[in-house]
């Protein structure tokens, strides 16, 4: 299920060739939810895609259903691109959980923002998801200001949504977005 090393050396290559640092200072689960933010841009998904693919692997993740036309649609995919019904949330939490329920290895990253645009009311599905499957939180973070993409902190879900997402969205309070105008906790 993991590349194999010589997978890992082009993203690495390519992000560094862009200017980015990655950065890992915890075990990525094998089964885990990873937090994605700040999230201000398009280019998020490119420099977390070779960032990830540099470490671990291919992440899934959710992306709106409007962007799975022809010939993207065969791209997200291939990406690990899940489409979503923004319309139907419990149905893709019970989805996903399943997923995790089903396999030995699954890695989801979800922006919580749920949007480009600045919005301090972050989406609890990534929370529920990870709850209800029982897995950690991975907190991923891409900072534009720094030029950092990274995963430093496993976060479990204690059951206290309200408690529990304030102190993700602290941990993310000092990274930047490329729009930082944009990011609000």
């Amino acid at each position: 299920m993991y590349p194999k090393n010589e997978d890992m050396i082009l993203p690495a290559l390519l992000l560094r060739l862009f200017g980015w640092k990655g950065v890992v200072d915890v075990e990525i689960p094998p089964k885990c939810v990873i937090c994605v933010a700040p999230h201000t841009s398009n280019w998020d998904l490119v420099i977390g895609r070779l960032f990830y693919a540099s470490v671990k692997g291919k992440p899934h993740f959710l992306m709106k259903k409007e962007w799975f036309f022809f010939p993207l649609n065969h791209l997200f995919k291939a990406l690990g691109g899940i489409p979503v019904d923004r319309k139907r949330k419990s149905f893709v939490t019970e989805q996903m959980i399943e997923e995790f329920n089903q396999k030995d290895h699954f890695q989801l990253a979800i922006s919580p923002e749920a949007t480009r645009k600045k919005n301090s009311n972050w989406k609890s599905g990534f929370y529920y998801i990870a709850l209800g499957a029982n897995v950690p939180i991975s907190l991923a973070h891409i900072d534009y200001g720094l030029k950092e993409v990274g995963i430093c902190r496993n976060f479990y879900p204690t059951g206290d949504e309200t408690v529990d997402i304030e102190t993700i969205k602290q941990y993310y309070k000092d990274f930047m977005g490329k729009f930082p105008e944009q990011f609000s906790v």
